[in-house]
């Protein structure tokens, strides 16, 4: 079975957000860079651990430059077979889709498994672009991936309990939480991501269909009043009349 695990770059939670002057992008100095946590904690783990259990091989996809190589280096030492990075701007996720699948159209996968968001911008957008791309089956959110034979067997988590289905192969899958657990690359897997097929390649079709017209930070926040513990009414008068909670 061979699977496709696409993985992106994203800041890390601890750094502070900050933007060029011009808002439309985000200034990266200064800050660390991490794989997005959902494409590497439920993604590429339930990758590798259907490829220990069934064989098969894991390629990992990444769109960027080349200082993305580092934490696709990190995917290849978690248990990625090889990878390929595709020259582009991760921005727009239409871009993205249609680059990722025509790569798995020219190549035999039998599963493309991605995080359920990228957590710099919360998009929600990837998997299901591709698989409209690829014309698969598309099971978003999914806490569990089973595979019998060509029938793979998904729960995810649905309002009131949870949804159990059957899909067969081929097909898209965005992991949630509970699809596995993080797992920190040992020293053999290091030394041995070193040594293993990194290709970079050229998108098909460079062009865009978005553009960020401008980012910007939420408002600070305001002062903080303290009301005393025996003033309920004021209290209650600041809540309905100011917060406009009640």
């Amino acid at each position: 079975m061979n699977i496709l695990v696409p993985v992106r770059k994203v800041p890390d939670t601890t750094a502070k957000i900050a933007f060029t002057p011009d808002g439309k992008s985000f200034d990266a100095n200064g800050v660390q860079f991490v794989m997005n946590p959902t494409d590497e904690w439920y993604a590429l783990v339930r990758a590798v651990e259907l490829k220990e259990s069934l064989g098969g091989t894991i390629t990992l996809i990444n769109i960027g430059g080349a200082d993305n190589d580092q934490i696709i280096r990190k995917g290849l030492a978690i248990g990625g077979d090889d990878a390929v990075r595709i020259e582009g701007d991760d921005r727009d996720a239409h871009f993205c889709a249609k680059a990722i699948s025509a790569y798995a159209k020219a190549n035999a996968f039998d599963l493309i498994i991605t995080g359920k968001e990228a957590i710099d911008d919360n998009g929600f957008q990837l998997a299901a672009m591709i698989a409209e791309f690829m014309d698969w089956p598309f099971i978003s959110q999914a806490t569990r991936l089973d595979v019998e034979g060509d029938v793979c067997h998904l729960s995810r988590e649905i309002e009131g309990g949870y949804e159990d289905v059957e899909v067969s192969k081929p097909l898209v899958v965005s992991a949630s939480k509970g699809m596995a657990e993080q797992r920190i690359p040992n020293m053999r897997g290091i030394m041995m991501a070193r040594s293993k097929p990194l290709n970079v390649i050229q998108a098909e079709d460079s062009s865009v269909s978005s553009e960020v017209a401008k980012y910007a930070l939420p408002p600070e926040k305001g002062d903080v009043k303290l009301i005393d513990a025996d003033n309920i009414d004021e209290l209650i008068t600041l809540l309905k009349n100011e917060a406009k909670a009640i």
